[in-house]
């Protein structure tokens, strides 16, 4: 099996990576794209250099994708739980052997710290573990009806899903998308970012290895087109999108032509309160995890930070203190806290917010500025300081809108009441966060915020055990935990008649 970038990752060090293996990956093996034309440059962040060619696909791979999916979905679907478990198990596993080599490459292709990425490794095949823990569980109901008549439901598989991922964290949305389809018996197309195309395609090799029917977890690579052609394949009965606002948009139009059933984690703008009655030190701790994770380029980052007026000079100075001593740097190396911006479009987006939010009366208090690293190979890499930003009003743009980057935004409150108004004045409602001391705050404030998740104490933690997903404009549908196996199957419903016939005719 062709692993070869994968094991040359002990050696490799930042700058020195060359993908040249097909990134595509149907009827059990990488498959070459049929023509060169449109293809684009898969950039290594920390440098700047050139990782590889992304070609997109065109509609008859799609459709050879897609076919490869459902002849492995007929096998799969007829399986049982515990046999597909014992399968994804071993896929758990063989992630988990080579998890730091998995890490390695994930960076060299999305500019994270390495510290980070080994945790979006283990998350991956926990997730897979926990979906095979449930997997021998499915069930349906038995129900009594008179004159000795029953029914009963059946929970079956949708058949082939289509997953579409983001490239903040490309394997660890794969793995959280595919684990609960094939849960359930269905099989999953997964096309990932066009900027992050190397990891998914390992994910596809180690489900094979671990003895899935080919064609039963497929990757095609592309753009907006090969989404398009994914959204519209007759064969697709669900797609499930993580990404943009105005891009899940497109998708659920696009599905709804197909009566598609369609999953969407979308973007957030996410309140974090820190009431004066908090644990200080660990309220600091929660904001820079709510706001500095893989660069800032987090959809449920806590990047509205409301801090209690009488603790704000406390808040501020230590956050900022905190703030500058992140250490930036080359991803790979395990000192560094902080690695590169996802592309050079991204990081001017982002210093363009920054310079944004200075005119209109915001005050950086550090940050905000392109990061040149010592180290000459980083010279054109994508980096910036971390930034956080005081004097900001709810009506500011870098209040109101998803920055994606290390931008941190500080305001004041003064009452509990106040804050959840301003807190809730969003069409975003992703995650939020909460730091007090006081229990019954605590569990109020979590009950009236508008938001898929509620953080109490801490922030960005995201068990597989517990649901993910957003209210309002954050999307719809959840990831993770038990409820996830609703939204990859569909309940059928079987009526048994024991005796005659009662006839109106």
């Amino acid at each position: 099996m062709a692993q070869s970038t994968l094991d040359s990752m002990p050696g490799a060090s930042t700058g020195t990576v060359v993908v040249t293996e097909p990134l595509n990956f149907w009827g059990g093996q990488r498959v070459k794209p049929r023509e060169e034309k449109n293809a684009e440059p898969v950039f290594e962040p920390a440098t700047g250099r050139v990782l590889c060619q992304m070609v997109p696909c065109g509609a008859d791979e799609v459709d050879e994708a897609i076919q490869s999916a459902y002849a492995a979905y007929q096998k799969w679907s007829k399986m049982a739980g515990m046999e597909r478990a014992r399968v994804m198990l071993e896929a758990a596993r063989i992630i988990r052997e080579r998890r730091e080599k998995l890490a390695k490459l994930e960076v060299i292709n999305n500019g994270k710290s390495i510290t980070e990425a080994v945790v979006d490794i283990d998350i991956a095949w926990q997730c897979i573990e926990y979906y095979a823990g449930l997997a021998g569980t499915l069930a349906g109901q038995h129900i009594q009806l008179p004159g000795g008549a029953f029914a009963y439901t059946r929970r079956e598989p949708l058949g082939v899903c289509v997953g579409i991922g983001a490239w903040n964290y490309p394997f660890q949305i794969a793995a959280w998308k595919s684990a609960p389809a094939l849960a359930c018996g269905n099989a999953m197309v997964f096309k990932p970012s066009p900027m992050t195309p190397v990891t998914a395609v390992i994910l596809a090799e180690i489900y094979k290895e671990a003895g899935v029917p080919d064609g039963l977890f497929c990757v095609v690579q592309g753009g907006a087109e090969t989404g398009s052609l994914l959204c519209h394949h007759p064969k697709v009965a669900k797609v499930s999108f993580t990404g943009s606002v105005p891009t899940g948009k497109k998708v659920m139009e696009m599905s709804a032509k197909g009566v598609k059933q369609v999953t969407l984690e979308l973007g957030g703008k996410s309140p974090l309160i820190i009431f004066k009655d908090c644990d200080l030190e660990n309220a600091v701790k929660g904001a820079l995890m709510a706001n500095f994770l893989t660069q800032g380029q987090v959809c449920c980052n806590g990047t509205r930070v409301y801090v209690q007026r009488e603790i704000m000079p406390q808040f501020l100075e230590e956050v900022v203190k905190r703030t500058k001593a992140i250490p930036l740097g080359d991803p790979l190396l395990e000192s560094t806290r902080m690695g590169a911006l996802i592309s050079k479009p991204q990081l001017d987006k982002v210093l363009g917010f920054v310079s944004q939010a200075k005119k209109e009366g915001a005050r950086v208090l550090c940050g905000g500025e392109p990061f040149v690293p010592s180290d000459p190979k980083l010279k054109g890499g994508y980096f910036m300081s971390p930034c956080v930003l005081d004097n900001c009003r709810d009506d500011m743009t870098c209040v109101k809108e998803e920055i994606f980057g290390p931008v941190m935004s500080v305001m004041p409150f003064d009452t509990e009441e106040e804050v959840i108004q301003r807190a809730n004045n969003t069409t975003f409602g992703l995650a939020s966060g909460v730091f007090t001391r006081d229990i019954s705050r605590a569990h109020r404030v979590a009950e009236n915020l508008e938001a898929g998740t509620c953080f109490i104490n801490n922030y960005n933690i995201s068990p597989v055990e517990v649901p993910f997903g957003g209210y309002k404009m954050s999307g719809f549908g959840r990831e993770n935990g038990q409820v996830t196996i609703e939204y990859f199957s569909q309940l059928k419903t079987v009526v048994v008649e024991m005796g005659d016939v009662d006839s109106l005719f």
